[in-house]
């Protein structure tokens, strides 16, 4: 694929990507839920129900009711756990845990949007405790990750700030164009679900990534391109330009961390077995 570089006298340009199953072939999350029973932030009963959600995600997802719950329940769920632990988990295992999931074909798309001349912007509704460091291990510009309150204790407090889901990141998008000059119908965006309609439908460039149901119905009927990734492989051997420490990054927006996020799934997916009992 052959991209034209950005001509610099022109309002400046980036490229947007989702995380869960857009870059990464799992959930960002939930990738973490072994590090974090090892942390002794969930028990062992949470820690085999996350490995099943990590399934559940990468079947099915969550829709937005299931989501809605899911931000109800998981902003008390998480209240007292300490950030910085969170924090140091999340720094040690990092590499082992993401770099071998990251997508070959979505590692190229950020180095040629770079290349290109644009910002490149991970936009997730995980928590900021997980996403940033990703970002950072990306070479993202920028990252715009849900987060929560955290108190003088240095603990989450279980309040919500912000929750960066469906709507709430295209106005975080728009926010940032402003911000930062960005011409968003020459911007491109790149997410799996449906919920981030919103998100692409903000961009002149918008593309279904490995997408849901739902979204491939809405990709279909709109004329946007649909793009299958389906080659994870690590960066230190197929792209090391990507290692590299990015420009300073920009974190936006706000919500649930990233230990309540794990949780958050966790519970959907016990929802969903106990649902599928009944109607059995």
């Amino acid at each position: 694929m052959l991209w034209v570089v950005e001509n610099h006298s022109l309002p400046r340009t980036a490229a947007f990507f989702d995380l869960d199953k857009t870059v990464i072939a799992k959930s960002s999350t939930l990738t973490f839920g072994k590090s974090f029973y090892q942390g002794g932030l969930i028990n062992r009963r949470a820690a085999l129900r996350t490995a099943y959600a990590q399934f559940v995600f990468l079947t099915g997802g969550a829709d937005h009711d299931q989501m809605e719950r899911m931000r109800k329940y998981l902003s008390a769920l998480c209240r007292g756990w300490n950030v910085q632990q969170v924090k140091e988990i999340v720094a040690e295992t990092l590499h082992d845990l993401i770099d071998p999931i990251i997508y070959d074909e979505a590692a190229s798309l950020i180095e040629e949007h770079h290349t290109a001349g644009r910002d490149v912007v991970i936009v997730s509704t995980s928590g900021a405790e997980v996403v940033e460091p990703i970002g950072e291990l990306l070479g993202a510009d920028r990252v715009v990750a849900t987060r929560m309150v955290v108190g003088d204790d240095g603990c989450f407090t279980g309040e919500v700030e912000y929750y960066a889901y469906g709507p709430t990141k295209a106005e975080a998008i728009k926010e940032l164009a402003q911000s930062e000059g960005y011409d968003l119908d020459r911007c491109y965006a790149y997410s799996d679900s449906a919920t981030d309609v919103p998100m692409l439908e903000s961009v002149g460039h918008p593309y279904a990534v490995n997408p849901d149901r739902t979204l491939r119905r809405e990709a279909l009927a709109r004329g946007w391109p649909i793009l299958d990734f389906n080659r994870p492989v690590r960066l230190k051997q197929r792209l090391p330009t990507l290692s590299v420490p990015p420009r300073p990054a920009l974190v936006v927006a706000a919500a649930v961390g990233a230990a309540a996020a794990t949780a958050g799934l966790v519970w959907y997916a016990s929802r969903r077995r106990t649902a599928t009992v009944y109607a059995g």
